[in-house]
């Protein structure tokens, strides 16, 4: 089967042939529609990712597509059943082996490349401002990178929530994409001089953080809270780890949280589901619109990899992988 290849951790994948996995107990073999791409499949090439992959392994941690397979003791999801997977790697091939129970089935008229950009993203965002960031309905929600993958669900979502969202984002067109998904207030963070806790200050402050930059951004950020303001630890896309002053969150009675969605798939899986379904019902109920900036084709995902690499895709990257897989 086609597939694309990590050799060595830290190289960039190669568009090769391989042999097709068969499913062990427990899993169900995919053929695979479409991968979308992910800034953490960038950081598990670079080996700097919580789950590590061993080389050579074929990246892409979310898909969607059709199963064509069971493993030993699977019965369901049935053969020929539609889905939508997070595995810890594998999506960019023509087929994928994943765990039976991380399948969520699809609604018949979601389509391939919106099942392929919905779960990361969404589920982040709805996982770290409701679960964990306790968003309410009023409360000022700061989303720094707010044109990326993530970022743009977190302003999506925070509106549909009743918050006022500020988008923090690089250049008035990623700016603009921030503000058609709901963003009230914009500050371009290219901005020469920008003080970004001073001018969160004149806005008002913020109650909730969304942070996927990090470094001094995230620091800046911080300091804008109100008192029992919460910080929520995203990502590191700006490659700084930020250290947080935790005089600054004594003082000020605020919270850093942190928040790794794949993290719930082995201690609490159920969170997932419930999440996911939330999701679904508002995409059904057309409130969600996923923003894929670029679909491409399976030869030029490598493209896919390098607009993640220099930050010039807004929303998500989306590779169709082809074939004779029918549906939608």
């Amino acid at each position: 089967m086609r597939a694309w290849q990590v050799a060595e951790r830290g190289t960039d994948p190669a568009n090769g042939r391989i042999a097709r996995p068969d499913p062990g107990p427990g899993e169900v073999l995919i053929q695979v529609a479409a991968c979308g791409l992910n800034f953490a499949d960038l950081l598990q090439i670079d080996g700097r990712y919580q789950v590590r992959a061993t080389p050579p392994y074929t990246p892409g941690m979310e898909l969607a597509g059709r199963v064509v397979a069971h493993g030993q003791g699977v019965l369901s999801p049935a053969i020929g059943a539609r889905v939508a997977v997070l595995t810890d790697a594998g999506g960019l091939a023509e087929y994928a082996i994943a765990p039976a129970d991380r399948c969520l089935p699809l609604p018949d008229a979601m389509d391939w490349v919106t099942a392929a950009a919905f779960q990361i993203a969404y589920g982040t965002s709805l996982l770290a401002l409701d679960r964990r960031g306790r968003l309410k309905a009023g409360e000022t929600l700061v989303v720094t990178g707010a044109a990326g993958g993530v970022g743009l669900t977190a302003v999506a979502i925070g509106r549909r929530m009743g918050a006022r969202v500020i988008a923090v984002a690089r250049g008035a067109d990623r700016l603009a994409v921030a503000a058609k998904a709901g963003a009230e207030m914009l500050i371009d963070s290219a901005e020469a001089g920008l003080d970004l806790k001073a001018r969160l200050k004149a806005l008002g402050g913020a109650d909730v953080i969304y942070d996927t930059v990090g470094g001094e951004m995230a620091l800046g950020a911080l300091g804008a809270l109100r008192p029992e303001g919460r910080f929520l630890v995203i990502g590191f896309a700006g490659g700084d780890v930020p250290q947080f002053p935790a005089n600054l969150m004594l003082v000020k009675n605020i919270e850093a949280i942190g928040v790794y969605f794949g993290g719930y798939q082995s201690f609490a899986p159920d969170v997932l589901t419930g999440l996911l379904a939330q999701l679904l019902d508002w995409q059904g109920a057309g409130a969600l619109d996923p923003h894929v900036s670029h679909l491409l084709p399976f030869e030029a995902a490598g493209e896919g990899f390098t607009l993640l690499r220099e930050r010039r895709a807004t929303g998500k990257i989306v590779v169709t992988v082809g074939g004779d897989i029918g549906g939608v």
